[in-house]
């Protein structure tokens, strides 16, 4: 059974899941932000690095434009039904997926069971 994750704008949905040690958060397609948008704030408040200031740029980790595209409602109108991509950023482990689901983990000096491979 699936169940949705809260919806982030700007990272505002951004939920701790201590149990797992990840971070949880749904991408709404239909807000004004793009999905590596809301991605670069939910990894600056997680790793308390200021976007604005240069410290960190999604680039040295992914292309930010070919991440949006794999993502954005396919070109017949319908919306993606599957896949994901997973990169690291900041250290950080970075998993998006099609439907809008994303889960960050932070930095870990062991594999953590139960993390997608």
């Amino acid at each position: 059974m699936h169940t949705e994750l809260p919806t982030a704008d700007d990272a505002n949905g951004l939920q701790y899941d201590q149990p797992n040690d990840r971070y949880v958060f749904h991408h709404d397609p239909e807000s004004t932000a793009t999905i590596t948008t809301t991605i670069v704030h939910a990894l600056a408040q997680i790793a308390d690095t200021d976007v604005s200031q240069g410290e960190f740029s999604l680039y040295d980790s992914v292309d930010p434009d070919a991440l949006d595209r794999l993502f954005r409602t396919k070109a017949d109108g319908t919306e993606r039904s599957g896949g994901h991509v997973a990169f690291t950023a900041l250290e950080h482990e970075v998993y998006v997926y099609a439907n809008g689901d994303v889960i960050i983990y932070p930095p870990s000096e062991v594999d953590t069971p139960g993390r997608p491979k």
